[in-house]
């Protein structure tokens, strides 16, 4: 049933202002309202507009308006009011089961991993150990402990195999011609987009329209459109407005502009809380030792001392990930994401919900940590102050890299992505992708990690932070699909004389 518009709205007014009634923007926003009335031009006759004109000019109205974008841009709309919580989070059972599945069996090969290592998963640091620990914070990438008994919990394409798996269970009996003639891996029928629609949704992206990194456009002098983009990047940063800014990103950030515009988007200003919230979490982090400090020790090393653009921010990644898997705040994220915050129990106590505790306090380990690591350190060209560092990449996380990683029929999910990706390259290039099947190429066994990872470890950081403008600014992870199935398109020539799945990649 669907609900009268009007519903629906006061549904989603109640969703806001309950979730905004315990920030600390409420608390301010009633602050500076009792202030005001010392003010001579408030009067007692008029006491309610003139209260609102006073938040209005003194910028707090502005404040609140991208409170509010913000909530609506990470919650989902509103079901059904008699629709179950789980809903909420993934509206189909067999998406719901497929998703609990994996991630009991990436427990497990936690748990497991504890077992045969001997090693709890989480314990107190003894005080030495803590001192230590604090006095070489700036510098943990001098350290070198032997990781080698640890192995990674899981890599991209035993994920991929899962989603080749999934079904509904519904559609067993092929009664549905339309979808079977899909010859790709993902054998689920979700809707996803065909080219007149994403056409009409990025229609920023039309050809005809200057976009920042691609200034080889004839019809204008490229530093034309430059300083003009530019010109209007400051009007927008100068307004504050989280809505204008998002709409601005579509065409690329000038680079100067970009920390600035995104943390408007996502709505961080790094207050003094904020600081401080970060600040305990680094307290956790020095007091407590967690197996997952290991496993993310042993990624950073892989990955980030072996790429030229990264390295120099080893200190930098072990910091924000040793702070986000301590933070219990991503919990609340799984209101509305597909996915369970990972359980273990307590030795000996298994099974007894009230010994459950949260392990890590959150997500951290039922993701690939490798994932994680490219996912901050783009960022770290932009952020340089660890606090803020640390809550845009939580931001990034919550609003759209947890998709990746999450099996859900979200149009953002992982598994919407790689469907879309194989029926744009099946529809367009149909010669080209039946070839690659033929030989075993399957184009989504190539273009899956680049995906799962939003392209970051393929891309040049330059033009990885024009992708995730894009990101960004439309609010939504589709653009990854399209860019894979393009790359496809770009080197159909060269992959049409391929003959094994080596040779394509």
């Amino acid at each position: 049933a669907m609900l009268d518009p009007d519903s629906g709205l006061s549904l989603t007014i109640a969703r806001i202002v309950q979730r905004l009634k315990g920030s600390s923007l409420h608390s301010q926003l009633e602050r500076q309202a009792r202030v005001s009335l010392h003010k001579p031009e408030i009067k007692l006759e008029s006491l309610k507009e003139d209260i609102k004109d006073f938040l209005k000019t003194s910028g707090w109205e502005k404040k609140l308006q991208n409170a509010v974008y913000s909530e609506l841009n990470v919650f989902p709309s509103p079901c059904h009011p008699a629709a179950p919580p789980e809903h909420m989070k993934e509206p189909l059972a067999y998406m719901r089961k497929a998703q609990g599945s994996w991630e009991k069996r990436i427990l497990k090969s936690l748990n497991s991993m504890c077992t045969e290592l001997g090693i709890p998963l989480a314990q107190k640091r003894p005080v030495s150990e803590q001192k230590e620990l604090l006095n070489k914070w700036n510098e943990m990438g001098t350290d070198e402990p032997d990781l080698s008994l640890f192995r990674p919990v899981y890599a991209p394409k035993d994920f991929l195999e899962v989603l080749m798996n999934l079904r509904n269970p519904n559609y067993e009996n092929g009664e549905q011609p339309s979808f079977r003639n899909h010859l790709g891996l993902i054998q689920v029928p979700l809707k996803v987009k065909d080219i007149p629609e994403l056409k009409e949704d990025f229609s920023e992206l039309g050809l005809n329209i200057g976009q920042l990194g691609i200034d080889d456009s004839a019809q204008v002098p490229p530093e034309f459109f430059e300083n003009e983009h530019v010109r209007v990047g400051q009007k927008v940063l100068a307004e504050q407005d989280s809505a204008a800014a998002q709409q601005y990103v579509r065409q690329g950030c000038p680079t100067a502009l970009r920390a600035d515009l995104w943390a408007l988007i996502l709505n961080i200003s790094n207050q003094p809380e904020d600081i401080l919230y970060y600040e305990q979490l680094k307290s956790n982090v020095i007091q407590h030792d967690l197996l997952v400090d290991s496993l993310i020790y042993k990624d950073v090393k892989l990955t980030a001392s072996n790429d030229d653009y990264y390295f120099v921010f080893e200190d930098y990644l072990y910091q924000v990930l040793l702070c986000f898997s301590r933070d219990t705040s991503v919990l609340e994220h799984f209101s509305y994401s597909s996915a369970t915050p990972p359980k273990s129990y307590i030795r000996g106590k298994l099974g007894m919900e009230e010994y459950a505790v949260f392990y890590p306090p959150n997500v951290y380990s039922v993701e690939s940590i490798n994932s994680f690591i490219l996912s901050v350190a783009p960022l770290c060209f932009l952020y340089h102050e660890p606090s803020k560092l640390y809550q845009i990449f939580r931001e990034m996380y919550v609003r759209f890299f947890f998709r990746l990683h999450s099996i859900s029929s979200h149009p953002s999910g992982i598994v919407s992505l790689c469907l879309l990706f194989e029926t744009l390259l099946q529809t367009h290039l149909p010669q080209l992708f039946y070839h690659l099947r033929e030989i075993g190429a399957q184009p989504l066994r190539i273009s899956f990690k680049w995906m799962v990872r939003a392209f970051s470890g393929y891309l040049a950081t330059d033009q990885l932070l024009l992708l995730w403008d894009r990101i960004l600014g439309y609010n939504s992870l589709e653009i990854l699909a399209v860019l894979a199935a393009a790359v496809f398109a770009f080197r159909a020539v060269n992959l049409m004389e391929v003959t094994s799945l080596a040779a394509a990649e």
